[in-house]
C-alpha cells in the first residue's frame, strides 16, 4: 500500500484531534489545564483511561509476545497472569488511594507526601515521579514512531528524527491549552478508534484461517498458546510472582502515578471517581485478553502464509518478525487495504493518549510540585500561563532526545524493558506511600529521604543481577518493584521515631 496513503490518515487524524481541542479548550485557564477544573464526566475518564493505560505497548507489544518462548517472563497467554494483578490493584486504588486524595482535596497527589513527611519528602517524590513517567512515556512514544518510521516515514524518505519532531509538534498543538479539559475528550475519542481497530484486525483473521473464537482457542491450545499460569517457582514468569507484581505495578503506575490520577481528581466526586475506577479495571482485562487472543491468531496466520517458526524465532523471508515487528508486518503487508487504514488509525490512537497525557501531567507536575506555581501569589494568571508553557515545551523536547535514546537501543520487545524500568524508578514512590499509609511514623525530613530513595534502586538492582546465585537459582522477575519499595520502606524506618517524640534519627 502506499505509504503517501497511510500518512494521508495519519494527517487527517490530526487535523481532527486539533478540531476537538479547540471546541474543549474554550475558556479555559490553569485549573482546567491541571484538573480540568473538577467537572470531568466519570464514564468518559474511565472509557479514555482504557487507551491511556493501554497505549502503543499493549496494541503492538502484546500480542507478540504470545508466541516468543525465548522471552523473559511471558509464554503463551502468560501476560494475563500480570492482568489478574492489575484487577486486584485497581481496588486497592479505588478503596484505599482515592478516598485519601479526595479527603486532601488534592490537586497533585505528591501534596500527601508534603503533609504526611515534609518539604524533601515531597519534591523528592515528585521527581521520581517526573523521571518515572518521562521514561515510561518515551518508551511507549518510541514504539509506535518506530512502527509508522518502519512502514509509512521510510519509503517516503522522512527521517526519523524528523517524524519524531512532527509527532511531539502534532501533540503540542492540541494540548499546550486545554491540558486535562481537552484529554478526557480526545482520548475517548482514541480509545473508542483503538478498540474498533483492534476487533476488526480479529474478525478479519479469524474470517480468513476460517475459525470462530473457540475453534481459535482449541488450536491455539493445540500448541501451547494458551498457557497462562507459570508454576515453576524459581522462573521469573511464576504465577504468583505474577499476579502480586502485577497488582503492584498498578498501584505504583496508576495509582501513585500523577498522569493517571490527575484524570481521576478531574471527577466531580469520589463516589464518581470509583465508578470510573472499577468500570475501569473490568474492562481492561477484557480488552487485554483480545490482545493475547489477536497475537495467538496472528501467529497461525503468518505460519499460512510462509512464515517459519522455531519457537524463538518467526522468519518470514528471511527476516525474523517475532515480538513487536509481528503485528505491524501482517496488518500493513498481509491484510486488505482498508483494515490497514483501519490499523494505523488504531495505532495511532494507541500512541497519542499515552503521550498527551504524559506530556500534560508532567508539566502540571513541575509546574506545582517543583516550581510551587500555586503557591506563587504574586504572579497572575498571565505570569502562570507563560511558565506553565514554557515547563510544557521543555518536556516536549526532553521527550523527543529520550526517544531517540531508545532508539538507539532498539530492543525486540519494548514491554520488558518498560516493566523493568518501572520496578526501578516507581519503587521508591511504593516505599514512601507505603511508609505513610501504613504507619504513623514520623520522619526527619531532609536529603536524607532522597538518598534513601536513590540507594533503594541500586540495592535492586544487584539483588537482581545476583539472585540466581545468591537464592539457589531463584529469579528475580516483575517483583522487583516489590523489592524497591521494601528497601525503600526499610529505609524510611531506619531514620523515622514514633510520632510526638525525640526518638526520629537522623
Amino acid at each position: 500500500m502506499s505509504p503517501f496513503l497511510l500518512f494521508s490518515f495519519v494527517i487527517g487524524y490530526f487535523v481532527l484531534l486539533l478540531v476537538v481541542a479547540y471546541f474543549t479548550s474554550k475558556n479555559s485557564n490553569n485549573d482546567s489545564f491541571f484538573i480540568g477544573n473538577r467537572k470531568s464526566n466519570w464514564m468518559l475518564v474511565a472509557f479514555g483511561m482504557i487507551g491511556t493505560s493501554l497505549s502503543g505497548v499493549t496494541f503492538v507489544s502484546v500480542p507478540g509476545t504470545v508466541g516468543d518462548f525465548a522471552g523473559d517472563a511471558f509464554k503463551g497467554f502468560g501476560y494475563f497472569q500480570v492482568v489478574i494483578g492489575y484487577f486486584i490493584g485497581y481496588f486497592v486504588i479505588a478503596y484505599v488511594l482515592l478516598p485519601l486524595y479526595y479527603r486532601l482535596n488534592l490537586t497533585s497527589i505528591y501534596n500527601y507526601l508534603h503533609n504526611r513527611f515534609g518539604f524533601f519528602s515531597y519534591k523528592t517524590g515528585s521527581l521520581f515521579f517526573i523521571l518515572s513517567r518521562t521514561i515510561g512515556a518515551t518508551a511507549r512514544l518510541y514504539l509506535v514512531i518506530n512502527v509508522l518510521q518502519i512502514f509509512i516515514l521510510d519509503r517516503m524518505g522522512i527521517s526519523f528524527t524528523v517524524t519524531t519532531l512532527i509527532i511531539l509538534a502534532m501533540i503540542l498543538l492540541y494540548t499546550f491549552e486545554g491540558g486535562v479539559k481537552t484529554i478526557v475528550y480526545t482520548d475517548t475519542l482514541q480509545t473508542l478508534l483503538m478498540l474498533v481497530g483492534l476487533i476488526v484486525c480479529i474478525i478479519y483473521i479469524l474470517s480468513n484461517l476460517n475459525l470462530n473464537i473457540g475453534t481459535a482457542l482449541d488450536d491455539l491450545s493445540l500448541k501451547g498458546y494458551t498457557n497462562i499460569f507459570n508454576t515453576d517457582i524459581g522462573s521469573k514468569g511464576f504465577f504468583v510472582k505474577q499476579i502480586i507484581g502485577g497488582a503492584f505495578i498498578t498501584i505504583a503506575m496508576t495509582g501513585l502515578d500523577q498522569e493517571m490520577m490527575q484524570k481521576n481528581i478531574s471527577v466531580k466526586n469520589l463516589k464518581d471517581s470509583q465508578k470510573n475506577m472499577i468500570t475501569f479495571s473490568t474492562v481492561i482485562v477484557l480488552v487485554n485478553f483480545l490482545f493475547l487472543l489477536l497475537g495467538g491468531i496472528l501467529y497461525l496466520y503468518i505460519l499460512q502464509h510462509g512464515g517459519e517458526y522455531n519457537g524463538k524465532q518467526l522468519l518470514l523471508n528471511g527476516k525474523n518478525i517475532i515480538g513487536d515487528d509481528l503485528f505491524p508486518t501482517v496488518a500493513l503487508e498481509f491484510l486488505p487495504k482498508a483494515v490497514s487504514i483501519i490499523f494505523i488509525i488504531a495505532l495511532i490512537s494507541a500512541l497519542f493518549p499515552s503521550a498527551d497525557g504524559a506530556l500534560t501531567a508532567l508539566t502540571s507536575s513541575f509546574c506545582i510540585d517543583i516550581l510551587g506555581l500555586k503557591r506563587r501569589e504574586d504572579w497572575d494568571e498571565k505570569k502562570r500561563k507563560k511558565t506553565r508553557l514554557t515547563v510544557h515545551f521543555t518536556f516536549a523536547f526532553i521527550f523527543f532526545l529520550c526517544i531517540l535514546a531508545f532508539k538507539a537501543i532498539d530492543n525486540k520487545s519494548i514491554i520488558y524493558v518498560i516493566l523493568d524500568l518501572a520496578g526501578y524508578t516507581y519503587g521508591p514512590l511504593l516505599g514512601l506511600f507505603a511508609f505513610g499509609i501504613l504507619t504513623k511514623r514520623q520522619i526527619k525530613d531532609g536529603i536524607i529521604v532522597t538518598i534513601i530513595c536513590l540507594v533503594a534502586p541500586l540495592l535492586t538492582y544487584l539483588l537482581r543481577e545476583n539472585s540466581a546465585a545468591l537464592l539457589g537459582g531463584y529469579q528475580v522477575g516483575i517483583e522487583l518493584l516489590i523489592i524497591n519499595g521494601i528497601f525503600t520502606f526499610l529505609g524510611l524506618w531506619f531514620i523515622s521515631g514514633k510520632p510526638g517524640t525525640s526518638e526520629i534519627k537522623m
